[in-house]
């Protein structure tokens, strides 16, 4: 067990929902963006309209109100983007957790948390809107970044201020202001910003695998308040 994960059990009872979501009447689909996920076709992955549509026709199908998943998964669909091509490794693996959701919809705090940055990640395939949250949890200090939002989420964003847990703070953003991607959160823990502000990988080369794995690890006992 992390010891992050450990820290977040001892204020189990204190965690809040990132996203809305009732167990008793709401389902999940776990979403597969690997190689092996024949369906999405180079057509689909470059035109962001079928992309999308092909994320709400799975959704539907299923009767799921979010689609999920992604860490540590290594993705094909990042080839669609120059952005995750540096140098002779592309970057191909996932660091985060993503929730797949209609634009708009709201996006709460887990936790007491202050504004450490936030940013308008504007390329084609980053994250658009993003803000990033830093926690402090029986004294263990660590980040969380919310990527792909809108942009009126930074509107009213201040360093440093305040935003207690279970606050609404920010809202999902459509393609125009999100990347350029069907509409979803991208969820992130990491415990070393390196500096940064506004912005931290959310895919690194599979050869820092290991690297960026430890700094970042698997959001999965927070997101468990959130669909449980």
């Amino acid at each position: 067990m992390h010891i992050l994960e450990q820290v977040i059990e001892t204020k189990r009872d204190l965690i809040h929902q990132v996203v809305g979501f009732d167990p008793k009447n709401d389902q999940l689909l776990k979403l597969d963006f690997t190689i092996t996920n024949t369906e999405l076709t180079n057509e689909i992955l470059s035109n962001i309209d079928l992309f999308s549509a092909w994320i709400d026709e799975k959704l539907n199908s299923n009767h799921a109100r979010y689609g999920i998943g992604g860490y540590n998964e290594h993705r094909t669909i990042y080839s669609r983007s120059s952005h995750f091509d540096t140098g002779e490794e592309p970057r191909r693996l996932h660091l985060g957790v993503d929730i797949w959701a209609p634009a708009g919809t709201p996006v709460y705090n887990f936790y007491d948390a202050t504004v450490h940055s936030f940013a308008n990640n504007n390329n084609f395939g980053d994250y658009g809107a993003t803000i990033i949250l830093c926690y402090d949890i029986a004294g263990y200090k660590f980040h969380a970044l919310y990527g792909h939002l809108n942009l009126a989420s930074l509107g009213n964003m201040e360093k440093g201020m305040q935003i207690k847990a279970g606050t609404k703070f920010a809202e999902l953003g459509d393609k125009d202001e999100n990347g350029c991607w069907p509409p979803h959160l991208h969820f992130q823990l990491i415990e070393d910003m390196d500096g940064l502000k506004g912005d931290y990988p959310g895919v690194c080369k599979f050869s820092e695998r290991e690297k960026y794995l430890a700094n970042c690890p698997d959001p999965e006992f927070i997101l468990k308040a959130t669909f449980s």
